[in-house]
């Protein structure tokens, strides 16, 4: 087991005791096996390791959406027991809705007539760069711009943490690094807590301060690495790179290629 202990901010998200079992054919799979992690208020973790440690299954579970495991957790001390406005998700396709405009798919089913509404998704759309776009359908959006929606639209609800499962998996480079100063700048100006799954080795260092490694089958967390490299980064810097090489000795140290 690996525990993370919380320093001097408060605490946002407690992942305790952790396992999660599939069963296929009256064989039980575990998944994740005993994971207690500790994350605080205003942190952007980033969350990587091979292909079937469960990083997604967290993160689900940490916004209610999978509640089938054993151990708990918590949000803000309280146990996370489903869905709930205090946890905003975004996934690697963007899920607008396609006969609904930009301005319409941010707030979703709140009304744009409420001044308040009309005035955090006008924000939002200058945070997230699509002024101009408000009257657009997703049909007319870039990928890139398909995602900013879907990140203005879980801001909306001002949420207490983030969830991000791979939302520039699917974009090409320039956009992908557009967007990860995108989201610097709305972390940097939400103090939202952020907890971002990536296959990205680059991504993962450069967005966040603290990197989450997983080991394989059954996901374990093999180590949390702080990242005190100052913002905005250079992945060319030579303190990055040092920084790359020691995550991706961990990599090694468990056996990911």
């Amino acid at each position: 087991m690996f525990v993370y202990h919380k320093g001097g901010k408060s605490l946002s998200v407690r992942l305790e005791r952790i396992t999660k079992r599939f069963v296929n054919n009256n064989k039980f799979t575990v998944v994740l096996e005993d994971v207690t992690v500790d994350i605080e208020q205003g942190d952007f973790v980033t969350l990587i390791g091979p292909s079937g440690c469960g990083k997604s299954t967290l993160l689900k579970m940490i916004a209610g959406l999978d509640t089938d495991f054993d151990g708990s957790v918590k949000l803000d001390g309280q146990v996370v027991e489903g869905p709930s406005l205090k946890k905003g998700m975004i996934f690697q396709e963007h899920r607008l809705f396609p006969w609904l405009t930009v301005e319409e798919n941010i707030a979703a089913d709140l009304s744009l007539r409420d001044k308040q509404i009309r005035k955090k998704v006008d924000e939002l759309i200058g945070i997230v760069r699509l002024q101009g776009f408000e009257k657009s359908y997703p049909r007319e959006l870039s990928g890139g711009m398909s995602q900013r929606v879907a990140i203005a639209r879980a801001l909306l609800r001002n949420p207490d943490v983030l969830l991000l499962d791979e939302p520039f998996g699917a974009l090409d480079a320039f956009t992908r690094t557009h967007l990860q100063d995108v989201l610097l700048e709305i972390w940097n100006q939400k103090k939202t807590t952020m907890i971002f799954v990536t296959h990205d080795l680059d991504e993962s260092i450069y967005l966040a301060n603290k990197v989450m490694v997983m080991s394989a089958k059954p996901g374990k967390v093999r180590s949390i690495i702080p990242i005190d490299l100052p913002y905005p980064r250079r992945k060319a810097d030579q303190s990055f790179q040092k920084m790359r090489h020691r995550v991706l000795k961990e990599f090694e140290e468990v056996g990911i290629h």
